[in-house]
C-alpha cells in the first residue's frame, strides 16, 4: 500500500524521499565517488567508460553526461550529492542553481538577495483551484 504523500502538491518541487532515495542509489553513489581525485581525473577522461561502471539507468547517465540537474534530480539525485557533479567540472554551487532555473548566475543572486522568489501561487498545487 503506497504511503500518503501531501507533499507531492508542491508545484516544481521534487521532495527526496525513501522513495526517490532508491531510485536514485547508484546515482548517489557515482556523485559521492567524485570526492576522490582519482576517481574526478578518471570521470574526466572518459565520463561515458565512468558511468559505465555504475549501475545506474541510461536515462540517469544520460543526464549527467548532459548536466541536466533537474533531470536527474527527477531521477533520483540528491542535490547534495550532484553538486559533486558542479564541483567537478568547477562549477559553485550558486552556478549550478542559477542553471536549474534558467537563470544566469548573476541574475540568481540577484533573486536570491532579493529576497527569492515569490510564493504565491507556488505554495501547493491546490491553491490555483
Amino acid at each position: 500500500m503506497p504511503l500518503d504523500k501531501p507533499y507531492l502538491d508542491v508545484p516544481g518541487t521534487t521532495i527526496f524521499d525513501a522513495e526517490q532515495s532508491r531510485k536514485g542509489y547508484w546515482l548517489n553513489q557515482f556523485c559521492m565517488s567524485l570526492m576522490k581525485a582519482d576517481n574526478r581525473t578518471r570521470f574526466k577522461a572518459d565520463e561515458r567508460a565512468y558511468l559505465d561502471e555504475w549501475a545506474m539507468t541510461e536515462d540517469q547517465k544520460q543526464a549527467v553526461l548532459a548536466r541536466d540537474l533537474n533531470r536527474c534530480i527527477a531521477l533520483g539525485g540528491n542535490i547534495y550529492f550532484l553538486a559533486k557533479i558542479g564541483a567537478t567540472d568547477g562549477k559553485s554551487f550558486q552556478q549550478m542553481a542559477g542553471s536549474m532555473t534558467g537563470m544566469s548566475e548573476e541574475e540568481y543572486r540577484n533573486m536570491m538577495i532579493g529576497g527569492g522568489r515569490s510564493i504565491e501561487g507556488n505554495r501547493y498545487v491546490g491553491e490555483r483551484k
